[in-house]
């Protein structure tokens, strides 16, 4: 079942448009979003120190370090701050971005709509829930049928009382091995999916396992695989498990253009993985188009702490238009290619179905 009148149109904020309205297209960005459910303690009296602090230019050559230490760096929650980083993408010839900011971490439908109008940007808002750090107290006794109505509500009548709905139902938050309460979330949103026609966005772990093992729930609980966006791909290794995830049908999202700091890792089990540059991203792209995948990739910046933005020395949300599109151009992508990533593939993954 699909939304009445829905079916082959994008949800945004301000109300449905057609897929040719929707043009150059981010498709994971966070305006607004409360990440400090990722906060962890530390113990040694020296890092406590950055616990409450203000972010300061002394802080940023270790700022990834404090990423799950310093509170201010978890945190975007000024709508003024939103709306002049965000003009910076639509000065650059932007057109439209998914806000992935999903159930838990201060998703704020309001705020969207204000900034949509005043930007003239297109604003697709997530829903679902993220990570279990993230989920409510009570998610092990809720079942599978109140989760999926909860999801199915928010696209089809509104978040709360705000009248203003998803547009997509995501980014649905894993780690690896998966938990039973992310299995039930996964099938949940599957089957909200199928209710409304609404696209599906995944953050998997970083395990090269992982991407499959989520791609099979998600189907076998009777999703659309070419209406799933596999998000956080930049990292999984090696190539190989993203080009056989590539053959479910989903849409690969190469989402964290910007993000280059060396320092940062992500520990999944024994498994390390290390923050890969841009350079290794459109290598990453060059390989999927090679492998046959170019009408399957998405892409985007993934901000979502302060020091992604530009006022804290980030690359905020024009890096990709103002310099991975020229580089992708002198390393031989083709005007077409980048199309297909930037406009044609996004508006193909966001339509209901």
């Amino acid at each position: 079942m699909t939304i009445k009148g829905m079916s082959g149109k994008i949800q945004t904020v301000l109300g449905p448009i057609e897929p040719d309205e929707l043009g150059i297209t981010l498709t994971h960005e966070h305006l607004l979003i409360d990440l400090r459910c990722y906060f962890e303690m530390p113990d040694e009296a020296s890092k406590r120190s950055y616990v409450d602090r203000p972010i300061t230019m002394d802080m940023l050559g270790k700022i990834w370090q404090l990423a799950f230490v310093n509170k201010d760096q978890q945190i975007l929650l000024d709508e003024k701050a939103a709306l002049e980083e965000i003009l910076k993408y639509k000065y650059a010839g932007g057109q439209s971005i998914v806000d992935t900011t999903s159930i838990g971490i201060g998703r704020d439908p309001l705020a969207l709509a204000r900034i949509s109008r005043a930007t003239g940007l297109n604003i697709v808002m997530g829903g679902s829930h993220y990570v279990p750090v993230a989920h409510p107290a009570d998610m092990s006794s809720r079942s599978e049928d109140d989760i999926a109505r909860q999801i199915i509500g928010d696209v089809t009548v509104g978040v709360g009382d705000t009248r203003i709905k998803t547009g997509v139902i995501g980014e649905i938050g894993n780690f690896y091995p998966l938990s039973e309460n992310e299995r039930k979330i996964l099938r949940a949103s599957a089957y909200a999916h199928k209710e409304t026609g609404a696209p599906i966005l995944v953050h998997p772990g970083v395990h090269p396992d992982a991407v499959l093992e989520i791609m099979a729930i998600l189907a076998d609980s009777g999703a659309k695989p070419d209406k799933v966006i596999m998000g956080h791909l930049d990292n999984i290794r090696p190539l190989s498990a993203i080009k056989e995830l590539g053959t479910t049908g989903c849409f690969l999202e190469y989402d964290r253009f910007g993000s280059e700091d060396s320092s940062f890792e992500y520990h999944v089990g024994e498994v390390t993985t290390y923050a890969v540059s841009d350079v290794q991203r459109m290598e990453g792209l060059e390989y999927l188009i090679n492998e046959g995948f170019g009408d399957k990739i998405v892409i985007a910046h993934d901000v979502c702490t302060k020091a992604d933005t530009t006022a804290y020395g980030g690359k905020g949300y024009a890096h990709i238009l103002e310099n991975i599109v020229p580089r992708m151009r002198k390393r031989g992508f083709t005007e077409e290619q980048i199309d297909a990533i930037l406009v044609k593939n996004p508006a193909r993954a966001l339509t209901f179905v």
